[in-house]
């Protein structure tokens, strides 16, 4: 199952990504997340959907200095075969 996510907000410059990043691979979450020129955060996730679901809940609000004011976010039934998760630049 993948997670596609969009954060809005304070989340760049703010330790987001690695913050992300810390949360997938303690949880064994495979993927990518990065910045967006338009000032956003994206997330691409994958897990079995109970992973995804407590992956998900532990990033909404990001970690401290961030605020997040909006997320968009769908789940699918697709399987991108990543090896790991990173940060894109």
């Amino acid at each position: 199952m993948r997670l596609y996510a969009i954060f809005a907000g304070t989340v760049q410059g703010v330790g987001f990504r690695y913050f992300v990043r810390d949360k997938a691979k303690k949880l064994g979450v495979k993927g990518y997340v990065r910045n967006l020129p338009d000032g956003t955060v994206e997330v691409v996730a994958e897990a079995d959907e109970e992973t995804l679901k407590k992956f998900f809940s532990e990033i909404e609000k990001g970690p401290p200095l961030a605020e997040v004011t909006d997320i968009r976010y769908q789940f699918e039934d697709k399987d991108g075969g990543f090896a790991d998760f990173e940060i894109l630049y």
